[in-house]
């Protein structure tokens, strides 16, 4: 009886363990579902932050001086040049991989880079000649000699020059410009210069050789402002050529120097050059206030052209300006003066010529002393030296610092 309490308990137990196993499997089983609808539900807005935050980031400013253009996958994206090239102001994108911003320097945005190739070494001094592998140099064209013959010759100088300019076409800029990628916290205007200095110095040093041997050495020294144009359309040529989209805003000289090795030629060249100037001045000054005196040379290549008659010339004589008028006026009365002095003479001597047949000596005497009366009424003072036929070796002396005053005095009888 014993042993069948026992099993009736035994098996009474085993149906308990069941439904406490069951009861404690529907509470694990609710807790865990309410854990994964805690989780899922923090996971959505996860995700929805996520990808608020995503979509946020593809929000980008441009600055007043910036352009910006929006890539998708590596083409620009938008149909009109206004919604291709984004100007100042908020805007979105894609973020990337999908779409990438490329921000550019605005239109009016100067740069400058400088041309250094042609410019010497100064780190070294006192080099006896010229080394063309540190040294930079230029080539200019002589001055040309009319007596010399044979081929043209070339001067080398240093020169420095500096170049602005501007990206005026932002698209033909990106996709003909090999620009380096960005750094990580660098923008596509932070690498520009490292990408386009290099290929600009190359184009805009062979647009200046090319124009640099068209002008003299003196031309250059004096920084002729025609050297930097020509460099300046040639640079602008070749880039637009190859389509770059840079627009050069000048070239300028902004340092020229003869090598100096040359040095004490060169001063000695420039100060001969000067004065050659300056004498040029000079003549060309002294000819136009001769030419004014004259009348002006319309008046002047009117006078001696063949076709002008002599109607014409006396007209214009009459009618010149300046001080033309008073040297015909005195032309004139000397050649009264001499013509009628002439007849006077010549009337004088057929009056002596019956004389003169019949004494010539005595007139001949008379005639030299008439004139010898006339030359010495000019003189201040008149010393007359006879010489003596018996005297031989005679000395004769005359004072050079005479008396001032005895002409004054002539002057006032």
């Amino acid at each position: 009886m014993n042993h069948e309490h026992h099993n009736h308990n035994h098996h009474h137990e085993a149906e308990q363990e069941p439904q406490v196993f069951i009861a404690e499997m529907d509470a694990g089983s609710k807790s865990l579902a309410e854990a994964l609808r805690i989780s899922f539900a923090v996971l959505k807005i996860i995700m929805a932050v996520l990808i608020v935050l995503f979509f946020t980031s593809g929000i980008f400013t441009v600055a007043p001086d910036q352009r910006a253009m929006v890539l998708k996958f590596g083409k620009i994206r938008g149909d009109t040049t206004e919604s291709r090239i984004l100007g100042p102001g908020l805007h979105w994108a894609v973020p990337y991989p999908v779409e990438e911003v490329i921000k550019l320097p605005a239109r009016n945005t100067i740069l400058r880079t400088a041309i250094d190739s042609f410019w010497y070494d100064e780190t070294t001094s006192g080099r006896a000649t010229l080394d063309p592998v540190v040294d930079g140099y230029c080539i200019t064209r002589n001055d040309t000699i009319a007596d010399l013959k044979g081929g043209s010759d070339y001067n080398i100088i240093h020169a420095k020059w500096q170049l602005t300019y501007r990206i005026s076409d932002c698209e033909l800029f990106f996709k003909n410009i090999n620009l380096k990628r960005p750094d990580a916290g660098q923008s596509q205007i932070d690498v520009i210069p490292q990408s386009v200095e290099p290929f600009l110095k190359a184009v805009a040093s062979e647009a200046i050789v090319v124009s640099m041997v068209n002008f003299s050495i003196d031309e250059a020294i004096k920084s002729d402002s025609r050297m930097a144009k020509d460099a300046e359309k040639l640079l602008q040529k070749k880039l637009d050529d190859m389509n770059t989209g840079i627009e050069v805003d000048s070239i300028q000289l902004t340092a020229v120097i003869w090598p100096r090795q040359v040095n004490d030629a060169f001063v000695a060249s420039i100060k001969a050059s000067n004065e050659a100037d300056k004498m040029i001045r000079e003549a060309k000054g002294y000819a136009e206030s001769k030419i004014n005196e004259a009348g002006g040379g319309e008046m002047i290549n009117a006078v001696l052209s063949p076709d002008t008659n002599s109607q014409q010339r006396e007209y214009f004589w009459n009618n010149a300006s300046g001080t033309v008028q008073q040297t015909i006026a005195e032309a004139r009365a000397y050649k009264t003066k001499v013509v009628e002095s002439a007849k006077a003479n010549a009337d004088y001597l057929k009056k002596l010529l019956p004389e003169y047949q019949k004494r010539p000596k005595l007139v001949v005497q008379r005639i030299y002393q008439d004139a010898i009366e006339e030359v010495l009424s000019n003189t201040q003072e008149t010393i007359i030296a006879q010489p003596s036929g018996d005297v031989k070796n005679s000395e004769f002396r005359v004072m050079i610092n005479r008396d001032p005053t005895i002409g004054k005095e002539k002057e006032k009888k």
